[in-house]
C-alpha cells in the first residue's frame, strides 16, 4: 500500500466516557441510571482505558499509528462548579506523556458529548452561563497541558444538536420505515452519527421526564445531545468562540478547531432543494463562526439521499451497518472536497469508520475511504490526518456495547484486549 507523507496523521480516536469508565459526575451517568433510562445498559467501566491506557496507546503505536485523538472529561477534571481537581489533570498529563513516548501525537478533545452534571442542573447548553463556563474550563486545561499539544477540538460535532431536532421532527417517517424493513432486523435509526434508541425515548418520555426531573431540575434537561433550538445552536458556537480564545491566550502555538458531522448529502432527481437545505443546516451556516479556526475536524460516515419528498432510506439492498448506515466510504471524499470549496483552513478527518463484527468489512472501508483521501490531497485540498473511529470496541452510548467500531476487540468480562488485522492495515498507511 501507499503510505501518506511524513507528518500526515493517522491515527484512532475515542471518547473519554465511552472508554475510561466509572464517570460518576457526568450527565451521561446520571441518565443511565435512571428507572426509565433510554440506554441499553450502563457504561460502568467502559473499556476501563483510564487504567489501561498505556496497553492501549502501546497497541496503536505497535501498529504504526502516529495520532491518538481523545478527549479529557470535563466532569472529572471539574466535577463541582469552579472546583478542579489536580489529580485528574494530571491523569491526563500521564496520558499525553505516553503518547510521546511511544512517538504517538496527542490530539485533545475538551467536549465529547458529555458535561458535568452541575453544568446541565443550571441550564445545560441552553443556558448563557455555559459560555463562561466551558472557557474557563478550556482556560483551565490549557494553561496545564497546553504546552504540551499542537491541537486542540474544543467541541465533538458542535452541530449534533441541530440534527437531532431534524430527526425528531422526522420520527413519525422513520418509525413508518423501521416498521417497513422489520422483518429484516433494521431500524431507520442510522440517520444520525450517535448510538440513539429513538423509540425507547419515545415510550419512556412521561416516566423519565418525571426522573429527570427530580436528579437536574428539568424534565428535559439541556445536555449537549439533545435537540438543540436555534439560540443553543448559536450558543454552542459562542461557546467555541470562548474557548478558544482561552486556550490561544494561554498557548497561542496551539491550533485550535471544533469537529462537525457531515453527512455527504446526495440529492436525487426533485429532491435538489432539500439536499440543499440540509446542507445550510449540517455545515454553511456554521462557517461565520468558524473561519478563524486552525482547522476543521470532518467526520463522516455515509451518505443521505433526498428525494421530491425529502430524505429518502438507504438504497433497497444496499449493505448496511451494524448502526443502520449505508455502507459507502466514497462519502468522506465528496464531503471533503464540497467543505473545502468554502471552509479555507486545514482539514482533519477527526471521525470516520464502520460498526460491524466483520473486520474485513472495515480493511475494505478504510481502503476505499484513504483513496478518497489521497485523491484529495493529490488536487490540492489541505488534509493533514485521518482518524479513524475507533481505536476500541466502546459504549456506543444509548446502544451499549453492541456495536462493533473498534479496530482492537475488547473482552467485556475480562478486559483482554485483542488487535484486529483492520488496526494494522491502517498503522500500514502511516509514514516514516
Amino acid at each position: 500500500m501507499d503510505k501518506f507523507e511524513k507528518g500526515f496523521l493517522v491515527g484512532a480516536a475515542t471518547a473519554a466516557h465511552q472508554v475510561e469508565g466509572n464517570n460518576i459526575h457526568s450527565d451521561y451517568w446520571a441518565q443511565e441510571q435512571l428507572p426509565h433510562t433510554s440506554f441499553t445498559e450502563s457504561s460502568g467501566i467502559a473499556c476501563d482505558h483510564y487504567h489501561r491506557y498505556e496497553e492501549d496507546i502501546r497497541l496503536l503505536a505497535d501498529a504504526g499509528l502516529n495520532a491518538y485523538r481523545f478527549s479529557v472529561e470535563w466532569a472529572r477534571i471539574e466535577p463541582r462548579e469552579g472546583r478542579f481537581e489536580p489529580a485528574e489533570i494530571e491523569h491526563y498529563r500521564r496520558v499525553i506523556a505516553c503518547c510521546k513516548a511511544h512517538g504517538v501525537e496527542p490530539v485533545v478533545t475538551l467536549h465529547h458529548f458529555t458535561s458535568p452534571k452541575w453544568l446541565i442542573a443550571k441550564g445545560g447548553w441552553e443556558a448563557e452561563a455555559t459560555v463562561d463556563s466551558f472557557a474557563r474550563y478550556a482556560g483551565y486545561v490549557a494553561r496545564k497541558l497546553g504546552g504540551e499539544l499542537n491541537y486542540i477540538c474544543t467541541i465533538n460535532e458542535a452541530n449534533m444538536g441541530l440534527q437531532l431536532a431534524a430527526i425528531a421532527k422526522r420520527f413519525q417517517l422513520m418509525a413508518q420505515q423501521a416498521a417497513q424493513v422489520a422483518g429484516a432486523g433494521k431500524s431507520a435509526e442510522g440517520s444520525v452519527q450517535v448510538g440513539m434508541n429513538f423509540q425507547k425515548m419515545m415510550e419512556n418520555m412521561q416516566f423519565a421526564a418525571a426522573e429527570n426531573a427530580d436528579v437536574f431540575g428539568d424534565p428535559q434537561p439541556k445536555v449537549f445531545v439533545s435537540e438543540r433550538t436555534p439560540a443553543g445552536d448559536l450558543l454552542v458556537l459562542r461557546a467555541h468562540a470562548a474557548a478558544r480564545q482561552a486556550v490561544k491566550a494561554a498557548c497561542p502555538h496551539v491550533k485550535v478547531g471544533l469537529t462537525l458531522s457531515l453527512h455527504d448529502l446526495q440529492p436525487q432527481p426533485g429532491g435538489e432543494a432539500f439536499a440543499a437545505a440540509a446542507w445550510e443546516e449540517e455545515f454553511t451556516h456554521y462557517l461565520p463562526y468558524i473561519q478563524g479556526d486552525d482547522f476543521l475536524g470532518v467526520q463522516n460516515y455515509t451518505r443521505t439521499l433526498y428525494g421530491p419528498e425529502g430524505q429518502m432510506p438507504a438504497p433497497q439492498g444496499a449493505e448496511l451497518t451494524q448502526m443502520d448506515y449505508e455502507f459507502y466510504p466514497q462519502a468522506l471524499e465528496h464531503v471533503l472536497r464540497r467543505v473545502a470549496e468554502d471552509f479555507h483552513g486545514d482539514l482533519i478527518v477527526t471521525e470516520n469508520g464502520i460498526a460491524t463484527a466483520d473486520d474485513t468489512r472495515r480493511v475494505a472501508f478504510i481502503g476505499q475511504a484513504l483513496a478518497g483521501v489521497r485523491r484529495c490531497i493529490a488536487d490540492g485540498l489541505p488534509v493533514k490526518g485521518y482518524f479513524h473511529w475507533s481505536l476500541l470496541d466502546n459504549f456506543e452510548w444509548q446502544k451499549g456495547y453492541a456495536m462493533n467500531f473498534g479496530l482492537v476487540t475488547v473482552d467485556r468480562k475480562t478486559m483482554a484486549r485483542a488487535p484486529k488485522p483492520s488496526l494494522a492495515v491502517l498503522g500500514g498507511y502511516a509514514g516514516a
